[in-house]
């Protein structure tokens, strides 16, 4: 099976989704021999190449500071889609609403591949931050639902959100389908710990409270620092990490120093902000290191980062009725409270004096709520498994049709007939190439022949130059020698004759 994954964040932008993708392009390919290709708007000066698997990075607009430091992919560049098409995939997995879902679309016309959509998080909330013009803002909401509904099969990370999407006006059918964790299970040894966290001020017996995620008031952030400063007037001492970036990070920190957890430099004080880490064992490092986990986000549909803390032992306090709260059973492997900074002091407050049974709760998270990546992926490939036997059974050929259905299907044939356009025309091209080529290579070994036939008539006209030279050198020497000889003969004769001899040196005139 050949899996299409598509996505609007990967590398270099690394986020939770980005994160799902890469394990499943880690583990599908090698646990279950399914090829896999991904598709993402591209970044400038990000390198693409050096992954084991395809990766095309289809043209995108810069809209960093609008949509928080993403880009926006473009849908409708036939290259790119040609590329991912001729990839043939037997299923299109989407994880993104937006152009990423217009690209599966697009593709499902080209190659007949169902779609499976997960929906990750509530864009509802992004997309009104970024239309301040509510009507701009339920429209944007509604074509996204719409784009949603246009999939095959729809999973959701957790109850909670299939709720929240169905709360938008989705009236589909949805499926749970959990995200793993990259985290090995077990806390991280102490030199490792004690290497990650040099140069942080972390007294011993200080508990310590970790946060890790994007800096956003949405994600309760705010309540953290309220509840904090009830703590810190109670005379209780603490530190409490922040790890991350986001566009409410100024904001946070001015909290922070308001309250007197930073001071007017920003020198860290009992709250920390490290930045964003990105090295995994790293990150392993500070939640072993960490007391307790704080997350009161109601905003996230599954709080992965729940789920790593739990991987290394760290139990979580979260928000009753969240969906980072399901599966967590209050003071068992995990702590629920209300959305309240009240509720959360008087908790911390109280777990802070017996930091070894808050230990306890998080040995119990390990082993009740953590999910490996290769086991969440294992049983997506079950998933994909009967999403195939659904497509081969015809089920989703009764899909009721949106006018946008008709939309796409024009664009992916109008995408495919300039792409058919374009092969013909490289293939005109080439072959033309490829014949003036030929004739240059013919040219050329014509011209080499001639060359060749020169050079060996040039030497064999030396060769007979210096042959007939010689000759003429022996033919001299030979008459030389001979006229000397009859001189010689004739001197001889005319002693003999006269019985004057004759000296070479002498002058006979008057003989």
């Amino acid at each position: 099976m050949k899996v299409c994954l598509l996505n609007e964040s990967f590398p270099p932008v690394l986020d939770g989704t980005a994160n799902v993708l890469l394990n499943y392009a880690r583990y599908l390919p090698a646990d279950y021999g399914c090829p896999v290709i991904i598709g993402t708007p591209r970044y400038p000066g990000a390198d693409y190449g050096s992954y084991p698997y395809p990766v095309v990075p289809y043209k995108s607009f810069d809209t960093v500071k609008l949509a928080n430091g993403y880009r926006t992919g473009n849908p409708f560049d036939e290259r790119d889609v040609s590329a991912l098409s001729a990839f043939r995939p037997d299923l299109i997995h989407s994880h993104c609403p937006a152009t990423a879902n217009i690209i599966a679309r697009f593709l499902r016309e080209r190659t007949g591949a169902p779609i499976v959509f997960t929906y990750h998080t509530k864009y509802d909330i992004d997309l009104r931050r970024i239309f301040k013009v509510k009507s701009l803002a339920e429209e944007s909401i509604r074509a996204m639902v719409s784009n949603i509904e246009a999939c095959d099969d729809v999973w959701v990370v957790s109850r909670g959100a299939g709720e929240s999407l169905k709360a938008l006006g989705f009236t589909g059918e949805t499926h749970v389908m959990n995200n793993g964790v990259d985290f090995e299970r077990g806390r991280v040894d102490d030199a490792a710990v004690a290497a990650a966290t040099a140069g942080w001020d972390l007294p011993a017996g200080v508990p310590v409270f970790l946060f890790v995620g994007r800096l956003i008031t949405y994600k309760g952030i705010p309540l953290i620092l309220d509840a904090l400063k009830m703590v810190s007037d109670s005379g209780q001492d603490f530190r409490m990490v922040f790890i991350g970036k986001g566009p409410d990070q100024e904001a946070l920190e001015k909290k922070a120093r308001d309250y007197g957890f930073l001071d007017d430099n920003g020198i860290p004080g009992k709250c920390l902000f490290t930045g964003p880490i990105y090295d995994r064992d790293v990150l392993r490092a500070w939640n072993t290191r960490a007391d307790l986990f704080l997350f009161p986000s109601t905003f996230d549909t599954n709080g992965l980062v729940v789920r790593e803390a739990a991987a290394c032992g760290l139990a979580s306090v979260l928000i009753r009725d969240s969906c980072a709260a399901e599966d967590v059973t209050d003071g068992r492997n995990g702590y629920i409270i209300d959305e309240t900074p009240e509720a959360m002091a008087r908790l911390l407050l109280a777990l802070s004096r017996d930091l070894p049974a808050v230990r306890q709760v998080g040995e119990r998270a390990m082993d009740e709520i953590y999910l490996s990546w290769k086991d969440a992926v294992g049983k997506a490939y079950e998933r994909y498994l009967y999403v195939m036997d659904q497509k081969a059974s015809g089920a989703y050929e009764g899909r009721t049709r949106h006018v946008t259905d008709f939309l796409v299907a024009m664009a992916a044939r109008s995408m495919e007939e300039a792409d058919r356009a374009r092969r013909v025309r490289h293939a005109f091209f080439d072959d033309f190439r490829d014949s003036a080529v030929g004739m240059m290579e013919n040219i050329q070994e014509t011209t080499d022949s001639f060359e060749t036939m020169y050079r060996r008539f040039s030497d064999e006209l030396e060769r007979s130059a210096d042959r007939v030279r010689d000759g003429v050198r022996r033919a001299a020497q030979e008459a030389e020698e001979g006229l000397t000889a009859l001189a010689e003969e004739k001197k001889r004769e005319f002693t003999a004759i006269t019985g004057i001899p004759l000296d070479e040196d002498e002058d006979h005139d008057d003989a």
